[in-house]
């Protein structure tokens, strides 16, 4: 099972790096980090950069497609050669998928049209603009071979279901064991139901996520 994870300047690390912590662990996967040019890009945070193996063009038939969101996102919802890849290589795709904003990326290339889909809470309304019903109460949502999540962290919980669909649940269930993946946060902010409301607003009129 071939993986391709897609990099672009300024996407959240943990979008990209928590799934391949689970997938890179599921038998027979291979994971490819892939960018319009091979070599390092730079994350959002600016103090870390992640490794593009391979170009656009080497990258053409992978069975998964996970795409990750970031405040760099913004800058691709119009680029053609970016949009142009991830619609040729969805149409051969087993699943294609997305972590927090990565799904504008599917909404902007026409993929999510009339489908159910999430993403960080702050770019809902963003996916509905591309044609998409957004799902705001759901950490993953699943239309056809399309599987999107919610922001940052739920892309662990997202990838989890994915090596239980690819190899079973008992192999799910050791990766979550061998990453010991049972979140306990001291705070009990992790949600916009939890979360105090004036800092829920507060964070929607930064517009981090889209913007930087």
């Amino acid at each position: 099972m071939k993986i391709a994870v897609l990099l672009y300047d300024q996407l959240t690390a943990l979008d990209a790096v928590g799934p391949y912590e689970v997938l890179s662990r599921v038998p027979g996967a291979e994971v490819v980090f892939t960018a319009a040019r091979p070599g390092p890009v730079r994350t959002d945070m600016g103090s870390l950069a992640l490794t593009a193996d391979a170009g656009f063009a080497e990258v053409t038939d992978p069975d998964v497609l996970l795409v990750p969101g970031g405040p760099g996102c913004a800058a691709l919802l119009e680029d053609g050669p970016t949009l142009d890849w991830i619609r040729e290589v969805d149409a051969g795709t087993t699943w294609t998928t997305s972590v927090c904003s990565g799904s504008l990326l599917l909404a902007a290339a026409g993929l999510l049209t009339g489908r159910r889909a999430t993403s960080h809470w702050i770019c809902l309304d963003m996916l509905e603009a591309f044609g998409a019903t957004p799902v705001g109460d759901e950490r993953i949502v699943v239309d056809g071979t399309y599987a999107t999540s919610a922001g940052v962290s739920a892309g662990i919980d997202l990838a989890l279901h994915l090596a239980g669909l690819a190899a079973g649940p008992r192999v799910a269930e050791s990766i979550q064991l061998v990453i010991e993946y049972a979140p306990e946060p001291p705070y009990a902010t992790g949600s916009t139901a939890d979360a105090p409301p004036e800092m829920v607003e507060a964070l929607r009129a930064s517009n981090l996520i889209v913007t930087g």
